[in-house]
Parts: structure tokens; sequence; C-alpha cells
């Protein structure tokens, strides 16, 4: 194995994708129909966190960031993501309304790349993800100002117990969290191939009826 401690050690990285081939007639009908699938497959398979996800958004001045986030769901309407809604992603959102996200299932030679426009998750929906998190998950959520300078681990580790205090019983959605939904304009599915002939297939709308069609894209 290379040593990744030198520039000629990564640049000697290489491992040779062995992918079967994946074209337009291997899709699903739907992209959100062929994102589950994958994930499926990632689950199956054993991959940690297969619903992990890259999420780069833009603040107004054009900066961009990236961080790792869960996808907590996928229907003919979007993505979704659950977060606090002052952290600074939320605030790029904010900002630009648009963002994309990555699923990395790196172990299977495979990518999803999401794009879109982004919308806030209605306030029912976001109080019924709420209730399944576990009440650890609902305290942090309301011990946690995401995003912003904190004196210590300690301070934060006492905000906690302060939240538990407060909330003996049910843990009450805070107001400043919900959810996001990226509304995709492109969804492209990226599978490995020898010599790095990959195959790009994307999901796009397509004309004033937003219908979607589907291209193939040079590697």
């Amino acid at each position: 194995m290379p040593d990744p401690s030198t520039s000629g050690g990564l640049a000697a990285m290489r491992v040779d994708y062995d992918m079967p081939p994946f074209d337009v007639r291997d899709l699903a009908p739907t992209w959100h129909e062929q994102l589950v699938a994958w994930l499926a497959a990632a689950a199956t398979a054993g991959l940690p966190e297969p619903n992990a996800m890259v999420l780069a958004t833009a603040d107004e001045a054009g900066v961009p960031s990236s961080r790792t986030v869960l996808c907590k769901g996928v229907d003919a309407r979007g993505v979704v993501l659950y977060t606090n809604l002052t952290s600074a992603k939320s605030h790029d959102i904010r900002m630009t309304r648009v963002a994309s996200a990555t699923f990395p299932l790196y172990a299977m030679h495979r990518q999803v790349h999401v794009r879109g426009g982004v919308e806030e998750v209605p306030t029912a929906e976001s109080d019924a993800y709420w209730a399944t998190r576990p009440r650890g998950s609902q305290l942090g959520g309301w011990a946690s100002a995401q995003s912003s300078v904190v004196a210590s681990r300690l301070a934060l580790e006492d905000a906690v117990v302060a939240a538990d205090r407060r909330f003996p019983g049910e843990v009450p959605r805070p107001p400043h969290w919900g959810g996001w939904r990226i509304v995709p304009d492109r969804v492209e599915f990226w599978q490995g191939r020898h010599d790095r002939l990959h195959d790009r297939l994307r999901f796009e709308r397509d004309g004033d009826d937003h219908s979607w069609r589907v291209r193939r894209l040079a590697p």
C-alpha cells in the first residue's frame, strides 16, 4: 500500500473498479426509486450508514461549504434532512435556496449526486420525525446552538443536563429545529468501470412541463 504521508504515495493510490455495465435500461422508472434501490443494496451489503450524504451549500457571497449529514427521507418530492434551522447550513440554504448532496457509496463503487432547490419540510413532518428520535438526541437538539462557538465540552454537557431537567417527560421539538427538502432538478447515478470509463446516467427535468429525461454523461 503506498504511503499516504507523501505526495508520491497519494498519486500512486489507485483502485480499478470492476462493476458490471450500467445502462439506461437498468434504471428504475424514476430517480427516487433508483436511489432507494441503491440505498437498499448498500444496507444489505452492510455498508455503515448508507444514508449518509455530503451536503454542499454556499453563502450569499458564493463561498462553498460541505459536510456529511444523514438523509431521512426519499420520495418523489425530494431528499430530506433534519437539522438546527439556525445552523450555518440552514443560513446558506435560506440565502440561496439551492443545495446539492452526494451519497458516497464508495465500497460499492457507486455515487449518487442530487442537485436542486430547497424547501422547508412542513411542521407536521418535522414533528413526526422528531418523535422517532432517541431522548438523548432530542435533548441535544435543545442544548446545542449548532455552528456557534462554545466555551468548552463541559458547557455543552451542562446544557444537556439543563434540558433534561427542563423536560422530565416528553421532549417537544424546538422551534429552531426542523427539516429541509432538496427538490432535485438533476440526479446522477455513477458506477465505477474499468480504466476510469465510468457509467454516468443523469435524470434531469426537461422543458416547461418539468418532465424527466435521462442522459448518459462522459466519465
